[in-house]
């Protein structure tokens, strides 16, 4: 079974840059909230305060990614990829580098659709 939560090269290599940029770790929350609630957010790590919904989905480099478990569910609990891509990071979020951002993909298909 795959993780929860698991993370390309390209994002793990923009996280070892932003721990080394800003002394320490980062975190991660898929929030469903009002701002960009399909963009995962990344923070210092204990910036953002944590709510009784939000799951702790794994760990990336030492960095935890926590989701809110509403939304998780509503995605059919589904494994979720970290990614980056080009295009500034949304709200609060550090971006994952000059002009890119941290996205997060799934793939939904079931294993026999995948084959």
């Amino acid at each position: 079974m795959a993780e929860p939560i698991s993370a390309t090269p390209a994002a793990r290599a923009a996280i070892r840059r932003l721990r080394a940029a800003r002394g320490g770790p980062v975190m991660f929350v898929q929030s469903a909230g009002c701002c960009a609630g399909s963009t995962p957010m990344c923070f210092d790590d204990g910036e953002f305060v944590i709510g009784a919904g939000d799951e702790l989905l794994g760990e990336i480099e030492g960095c935890p990614f926590y989701i809110d478990g509403a939304l998780h569910r509503a995605w059919g609990g589904h494994p979720l990829v970290l990614d980056v891509a080009p295009g500034d990071a949304e709200g609060f979020s550090l971006p994952a580098g000059e002009g890119r951002r941290f996205v997060t993909t799934s793939d939904i298909r079931t294993a026999e659709e995948a084959r």
